[in-house]
């Protein structure tokens, strides 16, 4: 996620965000159990991923972050409709399940995914290049929210979107109530663009905003 609303230099500098500027979660994180959320076959048969993908108009040439790739649900669907001339952004914090997905995508030919290691406060995207940024059935498993928010939003296109699918239930049963999420995610200079229902689940789509100060964030109270 970035953004072209760029802040003057003096600015972006009085305001350079560390660690210790952004709140933590007032809410249960949940533990990172598994790279699967559910098997693939359940998934395609209630249409999930043709449908995330038409809500947001996915097509070729766009650069698709898939953060907290996992096994690579998305990666694998999304990497056919960027096509050779797009690039899908494999993503995780768990070296292993890279490393898995790797394999994945040697075999089944694909040459337009790269895969970056983050971290759970940074994604490690490059600034201003994605399109269209998807957390799916993870966003509750973020251990530090606001500041990865924060940091996706500068890796977005001034255009750029960011795609969360969860449940609608507490984030220690591994959902996020729609409420919360909108408002965690709007703390840190985002606007809603919809919301979708996906039975089970839902997919919220955001846009960037104003920037904000990552200071004078704070966090949204279960």
């Amino acid at each position: 996620m970035r953004y072209r609303f760029a802040l003057s230099a003096a600015a972006a500098a009085s305001i350079a965000p560390t660690a210790a500027a952004f709140p933590t979660p007032q809410r249960d994180v949940a533990s990172i159990v598994s790279p699967i959320w559910a098997d693939e076959a359940s998934r395609d048969k209630a249409g999930e991923a043709d449908n995330v993908i038409r809500a947001l108009a996915i097509r070729p040439g766009q650069t698709v972050a898939d953060i907290g790739a996992g096994s690579g649900y998305y990666t694998m669907r999304v990497a056919p409709v960027v096509g050779p001339s797009g690039l899908v952004i494999a993503q995780d914090i768990m070296p292993r399940y890279l490393d898995r997905l790797k394999s994945r995508v040697r075999h089944a030919g694909l040459k337009n995914v790269r895969f970056v290691t983050g971290t759970a406060a940074d994604p490690r995207l490059p600034a201003s290049s994605v399109d269209v940024a998807l957390l799916i059935h993870m966003y509750h498993e973020i251990a530090q929210p606001y500041e990865l928010l924060y940091r996706l939003r500068a890796s977005l296109k001034p255009d750029g979107q960011v795609a969360i699918v969860d449940l609608d239930r507490p984030s220690q049963y591994h959902g996020m109530p729609k409420a919360l999420l909108v408002c965690e995610v709007k703390a840190v200079g985002f606007s809603l663009v919809s919301i979708v229902d996906l039975k089970p689940g839902y997919l919220a789509i955001f846009k960037p905003a104003a920037p904000v100060d990552p200071r004078a964030v704070t966090a949204c109270r279960a």
